[in-house]
């Protein structure tokens, strides 16, 4: 499987997750996301799945400063409905790095690793999106905001030629080209970081 070149300088992220270990699903627990594993599950990348990646790494990172994250271990709240906008782009891409997840999750084993409602949406008092640690209640309130990283003006109309049907090799080059342009400019302009992210940490 071959991706955009750039998705391999994405920085990766590294997890205990205390469930894998102990089922021996993964060495130690440890579990490494790449990027590609979020294209994977969303079936595309774009600003919004490449901002769901950056938001839950520098959270996940912010709150474990000197720890790996514990996977299963982290509350995800949203402030819209699941069915808002993007948000539940946003929640896919958030549940597969924290393990958080709604009612469907996974229940647990004999009172552990309960993954289920620990995805939560419409909460009062956040404003995006807020990670909560289950073991010491700090959290991490998030706010992206990708008019920090604007599409090129061109993109839209290119867009709106190949859906009608105006589809030529070239067309599609050109537009994947600045498409892709912007997600890499979420994912890996570090000069754009402290206007895409804002990252607040409290405890409760």
């Amino acid at each position: 499987m071959t991706f955009p070149e750039f998705f391999s300088r994405v920085p990766t992220i590294t997890l205990h997750d205390p469930l894998a270990d102990l089922l021996g699903s993964a060495k130690d627990g440890r579990l490494e996301y790449r990027f590609e594993d979020a294209v994977r599950l969303t079936g595309h990348a774009c600003p919004t799945v490449a901002g769901a990646w950056l938001t839950g790494c520098s959270a996940l990172q912010a709150l474990y400063p000197e720890t790996l994250p514990v996977r299963g271990q982290i509350e995800v709240a949203f402030g819209d409905s699941e069915t808002q906008g993007v948000t539940g782009v946003i929640a896919s891409v958030l549940g597969l790095l924290t393990g958080a997840a709604g009612r469907g999750g996974f229940a647990g084993l004999g009172g552990h690793f309960r993954r289920r409602d620990l995805l939560q949406f419409g909460v009062e008092g956040v404003t995006q999106v807020c990670f909560r640690r289950r073991d010491t209640g700090q959290t991490a309130d998030c706010r992206l905001s990708l008019a920090a990283a604007p599409a090129d003006p061109d993109t839209g109309e290119l867009l709106g030629r190949l859906l009608a049907g105006d589809s030529t090799p070239e067309l599609a080059r050109q537009f994947q080209h600045r498409w892709l342009a912007r997600v890499e400019s979420i994912l890996l302009d570090s000069a754009l970081r402290p206007q895409l992210l804002e990252i607040r940490l409290s405890s409760r």
